[in-house]
Formats: C-alpha cells, sequence, structure tokens
C-alpha cells in the first residue's frame, strides 16, 4: 500500500512558546496518527531540535524547510542536510516557490539539493510548479517538465527515498487552490513524465498537492486519483485546521486498505 502524507510547512513562523502550544494542540486533537498517512512538520530552522524533542514518540516526523546542496565546507550561512538529520530531521523541502522567488534558486540546484539530501539520508520533497504567466501562456507542461528533469537528472531514481509536491506558484499564499481537476491533470503529467524514465518507480513516487489546501476543500482534492497528500502552508500553523486536514485525507483512503 502506498501510504498518503501530510506536510506542514510553518515557513518563517514560531518561537519557543507557540511551536510547543502548537504540537500540543495537534496532540491533543490527534493522538496518535493513522499508520496510513504520514504526519510531517517543517519548522524554521532554529526549532528543528526542540520540534525533535516535542515530537519524540508521538508518530509526527520533523522535517527542514530548506537544505545546502552540500554537506559540508565553507558555505557562510548554509545548512548541511547532515545538520538536519543530527538534530532531528527526517525530512527536507526542496525548491519550494518562495525560495525560487525570493532566493533565486533555478532548477539545477534544485536537483543538487535533493541529490545532497538523499545522500545525508533525508527524504527530499521535491517541488514543482508553475507561475500565473507560464500557465496563462500554455507553457505549464513545458515548465513542470524542465523542472522534473532537471531533479531527476541527478536522482537515481530506483531510489524510494524521494516525495513529489506540486505546488504551483499562484496558488500558493493567495487563497485560490487550483481545482481538483487542474491538481489531477497535472500530478498526472508528472507521473507519465517520471514513467518515461522508470514505470515502476513513478507508480509508487507519492505526489502531493501545495497551494491554499484547507479542511474545506481538502476531500476534493485528494480524492483525485493521483493525488497522494498535501504540503500545507498557513493551514498548518492552526492545530485545528491541520488535523482536520489530515481527517480528511484519511477519509480518501479506501477501506480495504487497511493499515
Amino acid at each position: 500500500m502506498k501510504k498518503k502524507w501530510l506536510i506542514g510547512n510553518w515557513k518563517m513562523h514560531g518561537n519557543l512558546a507557540s511551536n510547543k502550544a502548537l504540537i500540543e494542540g495537534i496532540r491533543a486533537e490527534l493522538p496518535e496518527p493513522d499508520p496510513r498517512a504520514e504526519l510531517v512538520v517543517c519548522p524554521a530552522f532554529p526549532y528543528l531540535y526542540q520540534l525533535k524533542d516535542l515530537t519524540a514518540g508521538t508518530g509526527i516526523y520533523v522535517g527542514a524547510q530548506n537544505a545546502s546542496d552540500h554537506l559540508q565546507g565553507a558555505y557562510t550561512g548554509e545548512t548541511s542536510p547532515l545538520m538536519i538529520k543530527e538534530l532531528g530531521g527526517s525530512f527536507t523541502i526542496i525548491g519550494h516557490s518562495e525560495r525560487r522567488q525570493y532566493q533565486g534558486e533555478n532548477d539545477g540546484l534544485m536537483g543538487r539539493k535533493s541529490l545532497a539530501a538523499i545522500d545525508a539520508g533525508l527524504i527530499p520533497v521535491i517541488c514543482v510548479g508553475e507561475t500565473a504567466e507560464e500557465r496563462d501562456s500554455g507553457r505549464t507542461h513545458e515548465v513542470l517538465a524542465r523542472q522534473l528533469d532537471a531533479a531527476f537528472g541527478y536522482i537515481r531514481t530506483a531510489h524510494d527515498k524521494i516525495i513529489l509536491a506540486y505546488e504551483p506558484r499562484w496558488a500558493i499564499g493567495t487563497g485560490i487552490a487550483a481545482t481538483p481537476e487542474i491538481v489531477q491533470a497535472e500530478h498526472e503529467f508528472l507521473r507519465q513524465r517520471i514513467a518515461i524514465r522508470d514505470k515502476e518507480f513513478a507508480a509508487r513516487l507519492p505526489i502531493i498537492y501545495g497551494g491554499s489546501v484547507k479542511a474545506a476543500n481538502a476531500i476534493s482534492l485528494f480524492s483525485m486519483p493521483d493525488v497522494d497528500g498535501g504540503l500545507i502552508g498557513s493551514a498548518a500553523l492552526n492545530a485545528t485546521e491541520f488535523v482536520a486536514i489530515y481527517r480528511e485525507l484519511l477519509q480518501t483512503i479506501p477501506a480495504d486498505e487497511a493499515a
């Protein structure tokens, strides 16, 4: 059975007190995650070790929001994937649209970061997605193919420790979610593109959606056949809403897929 995933990206929010309150709130709403759907939270870098302690024994995993493409060296201000691993992280988001927009990260860097994360024992959550202008001009598949090929040009496709996230840049932080039909079409394209390299890998690769997901629209998005969960932004900062999205995700798992 291919597991479902719900990953919370806390972005540049939080402090010691609010992080503790948020995890306690999630645990109060959800004492134990369902083994069919993994739950991951990605705090800002300084709080990785705190989150390791707060989530110990809870079934909640911890990830980072970024990682260097180098494991060590004279790279001032960067954070090695090995450091993330040592501080309790199991995942790292790679190539988020905000990193592309504000830090100028490109496709090649995304591929190198993904490989470094894998080499350090982390699971990269590789983000791809088009801008509004690219969609309006009919270049969505061209953009997704370019981004995907750049990432997987560095990665051995037989590697199972990868998650792919489709996050259309026009839906990030805007309150405008892509329709379920759009999301399914792009997820299907991504899976078919990867199948050119490796059909078996493409079939089992989790592809999740990110972009203004809320409890109100979660089940319609997560019910699509090629959608394996969500990368959640602002809604992940509200324990009640985040757990509600998680419960909606569980509703989309067929009853015969027992844990």
